[in-house]
């Protein structure tokens, strides 16, 4: 069963960690939040049509009892896969709920520990693993107004792929957020005509990297936000932009 579903920052949380701290600390628990919400949502939704279809078949298996026939057994296996399969949505529903009122929970030792050790090995990366944050600093990715990951980020992400494919990195699914400053496309607007594209195209890239690298497909999605979720001010004078210019990874339960 699948539940819901890059300065390189990457946000390592599970279903929804709630981060304590500074404003845009704060502003990612929201969007997290959000995330977690509308996975809920989504999960209750397919728990309802998977009730409705319940129902068919546990009358379909009555017909079929009392006018006999050899399709009883067929329908009782169907059932029991079925009734499985809503217990464990409504399992999982109920762990993310409580994770929404008591602030979440945090990343297997392991993991935390593996990605904990990958940081400290490569110089471009940092990982706090009280709010299972890690950062790749950003410029080392691209070089301005490109979307080319530069050789050696693309070996740091190799190994975060070796990672995220491990027997406890697997349990997770990973949504990669592409974000830019404010300066406007200069030289690359051919192919990159505003930053809402750089920035999904930065994503893009970060994501074929992976998929290069043996991480599933399914695992992955990407979304591209632009130079409007800075985590500094957009000051003049170019203050905060190299911040701002990112990407990150939320790592999250299995997707839907």
């Amino acid at each position: 069963m699948r539940i819901a579903k890059i300065s390189l920052v990457v946000f390592v949380v599970v279903g929804i960690a709630l981060v304590g701290g500074c404003e845009d600390e704060l502003k990612d628990c929201r969007i997290r939040n959000d995330f977690q919400r509308k996975q809920i949502a989504e999960l209750e939704s397919k728990v309802r049509t998977s009730e409705l279809q319940l129902e068919q078949l546990r009358q379909q298996l009555r017909t079929a009892q009392n006018v006999g026939g050899a399709e009883s057994d067929a329908l009782r296996q169907t059932i029991a896969a079925l009734e499985k399969d809503l217990s464990d949505k409504k399992e999982l529903i109920a762990a993310m709920q409580e994770q929404l009122l008591s602030g979440g929970a945090k990343l297997p030792v392991e993991l935390s520990t593996m990605l904990e050790d990958f940081a400290n090995k490569e110089e471009m990366v940092t990982f706090d693993p009280s709010s299972g944050v890690v950062k790749f600093k950003s410029d080392l990715l691209f070089q301005s107004g490109s979307d080319e990951v530069q050789p050696a980020a693309v070996e740091a992400v190799k190994l975060l792929c070796g990672i995220l494919n491990s027997e406890q990195g697997l349990k997770f699914d990973i949504i990669i957020g592409g974000h830019t400053d404010d300066q406007p496309i200069r030289y690359s607007r051919g192919k990159h005509p505003s930053n809402w594209h750089l920035s999904a195209h930065r994503a893009i890239a970060v994501l074929n990297i992976m998929a290069a690298n043996n991480l599933d497909s399914k695992r992955m999605s990407v979304r591209g936000f632009g130079e409007y979720r800075p985590v500094v001010p957009n000051e003049a004078g170019k203050k905060g932009h190299k911040q701002n210019r990112r990407v990150e990874i939320f790592i999250v339960a299995r997707g839907i």
